[in-house]
């Protein structure tokens, strides 16, 4: 099996916190998730709920 690299920083995986090298980059990922950093592009429109929390 090869090595993947984090995909915070780059370093190679610990399978303990796979697929992050450590806590620290498992929890960065966590706060960009939590922030909004990603979003699953979609075709609908907003509900009216999301539209006032802008």
């Amino acid at each position: 099996m090869s090595k993947q690299a984090c995909p915070v920083c780059g370093q190679a995986t610990v399978e303990k916190f796979r697929p992050f090298c450590s806590k620290r980059c498992a929890d960065i990922d966590l706060g960009r998730w939590l922030k909004g950093v990603y979003r699953v592009p979609t075709d609908e429109a907003p509900s009216d709920e999301e539209a006032t929390e802008r």
